[in-house]
């Protein structure tokens, strides 16, 4: 049988293949990855001038042909025609036009697709990344800004769709605080994952030629280089890490959202959203929707679905460099950040404008009896009963104030008083204020001076502490960005002393 490479006449690319797979990866380099191409070059051809491997006449050479090539070409007019491979043969082949194929060719020194793809993927993420975290910084800053503001403000809290106990609303917020702070230490860790540069690994095992990692690592503002090198082209953890704390945000970030759609029903009402963020209905004049919140919730929901896609798409992958990882599933995974920077933005201005309804509130409150609770507390503490005396005595009178269509605080004294004197045989010490008092839901928050309670002083304190955490989170994101822009600035300096022109 006659060996088919033999007779093989075809030539790349077959036009099907160009179309389908090429021509996508082109446009998806030249839209999302320019700069991190021309950092990369700029960062690998002054570390092969410092450690020698080219001398000052090549370096120099190539510097000024890179800079020709990025005031001559604009990338976002490229259209791809199959005469190059990807991106990074046309910069090849643009050097080659300015230098010859000897002297252009000596900038892929001790370098491969592979580490510059990696690393070209995490400098895509860490763009982003930073502003992901810094919408987040805002959206907890805001929530904090909130809970300070509706420390005092008395809202219903409900377990199972149920109306359950008085709290307040900056207590309600603290727990979304609390939430949305571990989301963003784990964006700080998938960030310190992403922050490890690939380059110097080459393709798979470094490069016999005396490079120098930390140095390029360094240029292009990565904290260090990842040390194993297989590990720079095989390992994807810096694409899961992020996009499982990705998921996890936008998880837990759609719950509190689901929450104010709730209450912000003509039936609970406690939620009041002003006319800025409210539509009217095409037909019914009576309406107020608070559309924003329904956009979050989708849009939430969106970002998680896109972020999950991500990890969907890395499960049962070799452990290898792989075109899984690469440049469409880069471009995927970026799609849930756009609707990211949405839900967080739109999140952190609704926060900020919400109000609670008092008068719906204490409606709410006087219809459910959600008090009930501190009143079998207090038989315990103040008549000496056990809790599950107390328990059945107050859950009779909140049957019958109920059943009667009355007030716990207005009407609950007299079924009160009867319960009691049926369950023990003798008359409670609880006169009628006293009895107000212990079932009125500002006695009930009072009360609850426990640690994590919505009491005045253990919810300031609490707020304190969230406030010491954005303190931190700010200080940190600020060093991170310092660092960045410090290394850009090296990278122009050194680039532009190659030319002579710094």
């Amino acid at each position: 049988m006659t060996d088919p490479r033999l007779n093989d006449k075809t030539v790349f690319p077959d036009p099907v293949y160009k179309e389908t797979v090429l021509r996508p990866l082109f446009d998806g380099a030249k839209n999302h990855h320019v700069e991190a191409f021309r950092a990369i070059d700029r960062a690998h051809l002054v570390m092969l001038s410092e450690t020698g491997i080219l001398d000052a006449g090549q370096a120099r050479q190539i510097a000024d042909a890179l800079d020709n090539i990025d005031a001559e070409i604009d990338p976002a007019s490229l259209v791809y025609t199959g005469e190059v491979e990807d991106f990074f043969f046309l910069i090849e082949k643009e050097l080659k036009k300015r230098l010859g194929p000897d002297l252009a060719g000596r900038l892929h020194t001790a370098r491969s697709r592979n580490d510059i793809d990696h690393t070209l993927f995490k400098l895509g993420l860490k763009d982003r990344l930073d502003v992901l975290i810094g919408k987040a910084l805002t959206l907890h800053q805001a929530l904090i800004d909130a809970a300070e503001r509706e420390k005092d403000t008395l809202i219903v809290a409900y377990t199972h769709g149920q109306p359950a106990q008085p709290t307040t609303f900056g207590h309600y917020l603290s727990a979304v605080i609390e939430v949305l702070g571990r989301d963003i230490e784990r964006l700080f860790e998938a960030y310190r994952i992403v922050d490890l540069s690939p380059m110097g690994a080459a393709a798979i095992t470094t490069s016999g030629f005396p490079i120098d990692r930390a140095r390029v690592a360094e240029l292009l503002g990565f904290a260090a280089p990842l040390q194993n090198s297989y590990s720079c082209i095989a390992a994807v953890d810096y694409i899961t890490s992020t996009y499982g704390a990705i998921e996890l945000l936008f998880l837990h970030l759609g719950r509190p959202i689901q929450d104010l759609q709730f209450w912000t029903s003509f039936e609970v009402g406690q939620v009041y959203v002003p006319n800025s963020l409210v539509q009217i209905s095409s037909i019914m004049p009576q309406k107020r929707n608070p559309v924003p919140i329904e956009h979050l919730r989708h849009l939430a929901s969106q970002t998680f679905g896109r972020a999950r896609a991500m990890l969907d798409v890395m499960h049962n992958t070799p452990f290898t460099d792989m075109n899984d990882s690469e440049g469409e599933t880069q471009a995927m995974g970026y799609q849930a950040f756009d609707s990211a920077y949405r839900v967080l933005d739109l999140l952190a201005a609704l926060v900020a404008q919400i109000k609670i309804d008092p008068a719906r509130v204490a409606s709410n409150i006087r219809r459910s009896c959600i008090t009930i609770t501190e009143l079998a507390d207090s038989l315990v503490r103040r008549e000496g009963l056990s809790f599950r005396e107390g328990h059945e005595i107050a859950a009779a009178v909140a049957r019958a104030v109920v059943a009667a269509g009355g007030d716990l605080m207005a009407n609950g004294y007299g079924p009160f008083t009867a319960a009691f004197e049926a369950a023990t045989g003798r008359k409670s010490t609880l006169d009628e204020a006293t009895f107000v008092e212990l079932v009125s839901p500002e006695y009930f928050v009072a009360v609850r001076t426990r640690f994590g309670g919505p009491a005045p002083a253990p919810l300031a304190a609490a707020i304190a502490g969230y406030q010491e955490q954005a303190a931190t989170f700010a200080a940190d994101h600020a060093n991170l960005l310092r660092r960045r822009n410090e290394a850009a600035r090296a990278l122009q300096e050194r680039f532009a002393a190659l030319r002579g022109t710094a």
